[in-house]
């Protein structure tokens, strides 16, 4: 690996420092909650400078102010909306809309989108009922009340509103005294951590006690996400997709250390880690966080993430950041804030895509088999895929900005993320500072600080230090400070005078990560790369409102490539730095950019269905093509991209004997293709889909890519528990999600038909090679073995003497093992194959 030293100056002015009324009204944790918990400074503190602010200021220019004409319908942001007094059914819409508008309005500090904001402020604070209910009256749900919630808080900071305080605590005494009644449920149940945040801050507003009976009926009445996350239960459910929603999920993620503010437990405090690292070991994916489409998805790279997801994944770490101060929960957040968020969105925000996957080699029209499937999920529009996204994602960067750095309780303040920009509040005793960051921080290593001070004060400053940095470094007023340590916190308490600086050194590595079907990514510090591929878009629907458009992504240039590596690393890696554009989000003009050596592999093609690419091929793979040079860009800066690299090498896969009991969870190495898959007592279940749509969900296929075999036994146990069939792959090769999407052999148990069944799949076509009756009982745990020997089948059941089912075919000479459930949930365990 190449080390790279380039140098960021964070560059910090001492002009006067204009502090806001809003900007004393910082509160900390009043007992009994936990204490020692950072809070937000108010919003407006923190200005966004350089290539941040640029992220700001898109928004403003596009999808985030022209939303109003983009949705004028009354169900939508028009002016009969019912978050207005009309008769529209504006649900969650407006107040999603609200929540990112009024923080990149006095973000922003722009009067334009301050006006926009101000009248659903003012009607909803104007409009309360007498009994204190908010909102739409005809609207009989929890859950939109909830983004409004975050929306009044904001505001309140910003303008010290003397109306908020009353307005909130009238609604949180309804709400205390009518949730018996009327409990949470679906979306209020899935995402009460919301509830909870905002019932928390107003309780360190004002004291009132009823406000944390509140917060503990509502941690009542939520789905138990604390044992969700620890125990990795997200399909425990049945039929009940929310828990195993990704939005939830992300949403969701925050609520574990909302409630250890009141039972301050580590199994609480736990939950968040152990949550995120079972998200991540079943659905990671490179640049963050877990995918869903919209239900969790598993790790291939042809999946994707929502937008919706990435926005609540990020406040979720936010808040997480204050009561948990792990250095590594600012690394994350930054790496979703750098690679993830700018991936979803045109590179002037006026569109965005709805899933953007992690090998999106082109954005078209059509259907992917996602669980939640829509035709334009991947198109960049205005308009793509469900309605929920185009006014939820307007939070992402203006959250960030205000989250970047927090109030301690010892009067001081604790940088979590890192980024251009200036912070104005109180330390000490109401002392005024000004810290202006001028850096071009992920892209370069190094970060300037200067304190602006009236007087010199005490107080302490808390840095993070990134866990990826290579031997970092402080420096105080050029003298270099000891005990600074990668992936800690590190705290500098001194009495701090006019102009002292502060330099940052984060070095940064080129490193490669682990990824599906033993493919790797490769990071530079926080920020993920992927292939520059040469793009050409393609309009396919204009609209009305002026310079807003729909259109596709195709590739112009190759994208089939595996990399080279070396000895485990990658090759004659070469760095090529830039001048730092003003948006660097744009592939041509990246501040960084990788050159790295790699070979074509034809076979690696587009899927059955010509939308996306096959899954990403097991590695090592070989290549006979020419040796290139390619280039690799910062993942957010482009649409179509491929940053689940295969690697260049003589393929080796399991080809003797594999057995694999599920005793620990996930195995390693399988992935599953459509539908959902989980492990629950020591078994690995096909999980319910009730409530998609997409075709994949029939046939859901659970497979060990790195495996070949060609003549064997194989047998696992199979229990089929809801009518349909279940059983074993063999000889599989180009999975991709749908029930017949990929090339082999499958034998099962069909439970409705009372029979067993061999056939087998070429693309989308399946074909019946023989079945024989056998009365298949639901719950029962049958011994399912199949004997492949050229192109002689033989089943056999429970140990059957004689084979229950013979045929014969030559179509597949080996390939991958699997596991499979059509239109059924079924549990398999111990399974085990030998090579003849």
């Amino acid at each position: 690996m190449k080390r790279i030293f380039t140098s960021i100056y964070f560059l910090v002015s001492c002009l006067s420092i204009h502090t806001s009324n809003a900007q004393n009204l910082t509160e900390f944790n009043k007992a009994p909650l936990k204490q020692h918990v950072y809070v937000q400074l108010p919003i407006g503190s923190i200005k966004a400078k350089g290539w941040l602010l640029k992220q700001l200021e898109q928004q403003r220019d596009g999808a985030t102010g022209m939303a109003e004409e983009l949705y004028p319908e009354k169900d939508n942001l028009g002016k009969n909306s019912d978050w207005l007094g009309g008769d529209g059914n504006g649900w969650e819409r407006v107040p999603y809309y609200v929540k990112g508008l009024v923080a990149l309005a006095y973000t922003l500090d722009d009067p334009m989108l301050k006006a926009k904001a101000q009248k659903y402020i003012d009607w909803t604070l104007n409009n309360q009922q007498a009994n204190g209910l908010f909102g739409p009256p005809k609207m009989k749900d929890w859950w939109p009340r909830m983004p409004m919630m975050y929306a009044l808080q904001s505001y309140y900071e910003a303008t010290n509103d003397k109306r908020v305080i009353p307005f909130l605590s009238k609604y949180f005494k309804y709400e205390l005294a009518n949730l018996d009644g009327d409990p949470l449920k679906e979306w209020g149940k899935s995402r009460a951590g919301d509830n909870m945040e905002i019932a928390i801050w107003l309780y360190n507003k004002t004291g009132d006690q009823y406000l944390l009976r509140l917060v503990e009926k509502l941690k009542q009445q939520a789905y138990p996400w604390i044992d969700i996350y620890s125990n990795n239960g997200f399909y425990f459910f049945g039929d009940d997709f929310q828990p195993k929603h990704m939005v939830n999920v992300a949403q969701a993620l925050k609520f574990p250390v909302l409630y250890a503010q009141l039972q301050d437990r580590p199994s609480n405090l736990e939950a968040l880690s152990k949550g995120i690292a079972h998200i991540m070991h079943d659905h990671g994916q490179p640049e963050g966080l877990g995918s869903g489409t919209e239900f969790l998805a598993g790790t291939s790279s042809i999946e994707g993430v929502e937008t919706c997801t990435v926005v609540e994944w990020m406040q979720s770490l936010e808040t997480a950041a204050k009561v948990i101060h792990d250095a590594r929960i600012g690394d994350q957040l930054e790496k979703v804030a750098f690679n993830a968020l700018p991936a979803q969105f045109s590179r002037d925000f006026k569109n965005h895509s709805y899933y953007t996957l992690p090998n999106q080699v082109q954005s078209i029209q059509g259907e992917h088999g996602f669980n939640q499937d829509y035709g334009s999920g991947i198109v960049s529009s205005p308009y793509s895929g469900f309605g929920c996204c185009r006014y939820n994602m307007h939070m992402g960067w203006p959250y960030f900005v205000k989250s970047s750095v927090v109030a301690t309780p010892d009067k001081g303040l604790a940088v979590i993320t890192y980024g251009p920009m200036e912070i104005e509040t109180v330390v000490a005793n109401n002392k005024k500072i000004k810290i202006t960051e001028e850096t071009n921080y992920p892209f370069e290593e190094q970060i300037r600080l200067k304190v602006g001070l009236s007087t010199s004060t005490s107080f302490p400053l808390i840095l993070r230090i990134p866990a990826w940095s290579v031997k970092p470094s402080i420096k105080l007023n050029g003298t270099i400070l000891k005990g600074v340590k990668a992936g800690e916190m590190f705290t500098i308490s001194r009495e701090w005078k006019n102009q002292d600086q502060l330099e940052l050194n984060f070095p940064m590595q080129i490193t490669t990560q682990a990824q599906v079907n033993n493919s790797i990514s490769v990071e530079r510090g926080p920020i993920v790369y992927a292939l520059e591929i040469k793009a050409a878009n393609k309009v396919i629907k204009t609209h009305p409102v002026a310079g807003f458009t729909d259109y596709e992504i195709h590739p112009e240039s190759a994208w089939n490539y595996g990399l080279v590596l070396d000895k485990g690393n990658l090759s004659n890696v070469s760095v090529v730095n830039a001048a730092m554009p003003e948006n660097p989000f744009i592939a041509a003009n990246a501040p960084v950019k990788l050159k790295v050596q790699a070979k074509k592999i034809p076979l690696w093609t587009l899927g059955y269905n010509k939308v996306a690419a096959f899954d990403v091929p097991f590695s090592p793979i070989s290549s006979t093509e020419k040796q290139e040079e390619v280039t690799l860009v910062p993942y957010g800066s482009e649409n179509i991209r491929l940053s689940c690299f295969p690697v260049i090498g003589l393929p080796k896969k399991i080809n003797k004997a594999l057995v694999e009991n599920f005793d620990h969870g996930m195995a390693n190495n399988w992935v599953f293709y459509g539908g959902g898959w989980f492990w629950k007592d020591g078994a690995v279940n096909s999980a319910s889909n009730a409530g998609s749509g997409g075709y994949g969900i029939n046939g859901s296929k659970y497979v060990a890519n790195g495996t070949d075999f060609k003549d064997f036994t194989y047998q696992a146990n199979v229990k089929i528990n809801t009518a349909g069939d279940a059983g074993l792959m063999f000889r599989v090769s180009n999975p991709a999600i749908g029930a017949d999407a990929y090339q082999g052999y499958y034998v099962g148990l069909d439970q409705l038909n009372g029979k067993v069944l061999l056939g087998k799949a070429n693309g989308q076509k399946w074909t019946v090679i023989g079945s024989g009756k056998y009365p298949v009982e639901m719950n029962k745990m049958y011994t399912l073995m199949i004997v492949a020997k050229g192109d002689e089948f033989n089943v056999f059941i429970n140990g059957s003497a004689k084979p229950i089912l013979s045929a014969t075919d030559s179509q597949y000479q080996s390939g991958s093992i699997g596991l499979r459930a059509y239109k059924a949930l079924a549990s398999f365990d111990s399974v085990k194959i030998n090579a003849f």
